[in-house]
């Protein structure tokens, strides 16, 4: 079997369960619905980044807009925007700065978790970089300084970020804070 298929497979079974999950755990139904589809975004996004190394704009600048208008619409507030522009922004920084290192789909991704998350997009970059520190070290540890020039799609550990986020995202960060006390 070929890889491209079975990761699609392994993304089909992946999308189900989200938004079951999605339906089951988030309430309004709207709520839910807005949820749902953005990890079918955040799947079709990893899938396509492990496969062609790109975040495609066909995909992530619809989704952008789509979830400002649906959280906009639903809860009327410019914390929307201003969490698309922080998000979006924090990765245009570093894009700019470092550009081989960091494309212009993770910079529209993260606006696109500001639009779908709000300010828990906070949380789910913090858990993206956290859990692309991991294989970035495996790599280091078994090819040394070479390890710095070998690629990882960067996407797939922001959608995993979004994904806890979306769904344990309060929790975390009322748990963050109580650390502080």
């Amino acid at each position: 079997m070929h890889l491209g298929s079975t990761l699609r497979k392994a993304a089909a079974v992946v999308v189900g369960g989200l938004v079951v999950a999605c339906f089951v755990v988030l309430h309004p139904f709207a709520d839910a619905l807005v949820g749902a589809a953005g990890c079918v975004v955040l799947v079709a996004v990893t899938v396509t980044d492990f496969e062609r190394r790109i975040v495609p704009n066909r995909i992530v600048i619809p989704a952008l807009v789509a979830a400002h208008v649906a959280r906009t619409a639903l809860d009327p507030s410019v914390r929307w925007a201003l969490a698309t522009l922080a998000a979006g922004g924090f990765f245009l920084v570093f894009a700019l700065i470092y550009a081989a290192g960091m494309g212009m789909g993770d910079v529209k991704l993260a606006a696109f978790l500001g639009a779908w998350l709000g300010w828990q997009s906070v949380t789910a970059i913090m858990l993206g970089l956290f859990a692309s520190f991991v294989p970035a070290v495996v790599l280091l540890a078994l090819h040394g300084r070479a390890g710095r020039k070998i690629g990882l799609p960067f996407a797939p550990f922001l959608a995993l970020g979004g994904v806890i986020a979306l769904f344990a995202g309060p929790d975390i960060a009322h748990w963050y804070r109580s650390l502080g006390r």
